[in-house]
């Protein structure tokens, strides 16, 4: 600030008493657009002036939700410490950690967690989870299984976390989601994630949701089984022409049937049985 310059003061209509109010209606205010663009100081201005860091648009997005959505810590962290809405839902029921998650930001989703951000949204609305898996972050997937993701949370436009990460073609997350127990055939419309994978044409997806019990003979809510979506002669064809006359391995299903009776967490279970640690990794796809 150049000498003598009259310091920052916000606009009356953004000035609040109490820092963490909430239910300011208003269209896009200079406090969203500092935290969408990481402009740290600017930001830390206005709070310092007063300004109200949980202001909402019309379309219920606080700054929060803006500097969370491009990943910009030191602007998450400022506004949480003046008293932002860990958990505030925009109008398409979308929290600052979703929002974070979609970023593929692993610093700011463990900030949020610190501040009590919640893992598992209501049902039937896209999780944290959900979005991890669409940005195809690995880590941000397993950072939030680790805190409590529900593997199974079910969105009625995606499906299930695993749906997204297969129908992406984001192996690595999809891989995070099954070893931690995700219902490799959980079903939207009776489609599963090797449905998915057939539609998207990936031999390597296939591969793996087989190796982890994914049903060939699934059909979908139009009668579909996964090899119906697959060009003839293509290797995904072939692919599936295979796992429909190779039975699997007694070893296989023994495998396939004490990981479903363990459920979420499998790994953290597996090993605190009393069998041979070859048969723990074994289990455990280590």
């Amino acid at each position: 600030m150049e000498t003598g310059a009259a310091p920052f003061t916000a606009p009356a209509d953004l000035r609040s008493p109490l820092i963490g109010d909430i239910g300011n209606w208003a269209d896009r205010t200079p406090v969203h657009d500092a935290s969408r663009s990481g402009q740290v100081c600017q930001l830390k201005q206005l709070i310092d002036s007063g300004v109200c860091v949980n202001l909402v648009t019309v379309d219920s997005i606080t700054p929060l939700h803006e500097a969370c959505l491009q990943g910009h810590i030191q602007c998450v962290n400022l506004l949480l410490v003046a008293g932002a809405q860990v958990d505030a839902r925009n109008i398409d029921g979308s929290t600052p950690l979703c929002d974070a998650s979609a970023a593929g930001s692993l610093e700011c989703i463990k900030l949020l967690l610190e501040y009590g951000a919640k893992v598992n949204p209501p049902l039937y609305t896209a999780s944290p989870l959900h979005e991890a898996c669409m940005s195809g972050s690995a880590d941000c997937v397993k950072l939030l299984i680790e805190m409590g993701a529900n593997l199974e949370a079910h969105d009625c436009h995606f499906g299930t976390p695993l749906h997204v990460a297969c129908a992406r073609e984001h192996l690595d997350c999809a891989r995070v989601l099954l070893v931690a127990g995700a219902k490799v055939n959980a079903a939207k419309l009776h489609e599963t994630a090797l449905h998915h994978a057939a539609k998207v044409k990936n031999k390597d997806l296939i591969e793996m949701l087989v190796d982890f019990g994914g049903n060939v003979y699934a059909r979908d809510n139009r009668g579909k089984s996964p090899s119906d979506y697959s060009w003839p002669n293509s290797p995904t064809a072939k692919c599936f022409e295979y796992y429909e006359k190779m039975p699997r391995s007694l070893s296989q299903l023994c495998r396939l049937k004490l990981r479903e009776a363990l459920g979420q967490g499998v790994v953290e279970k597996v090993y605190k049985l009393n069998i041979p640690q070859r048969l723990m990794e074994y289990v455990a796809y280590n």
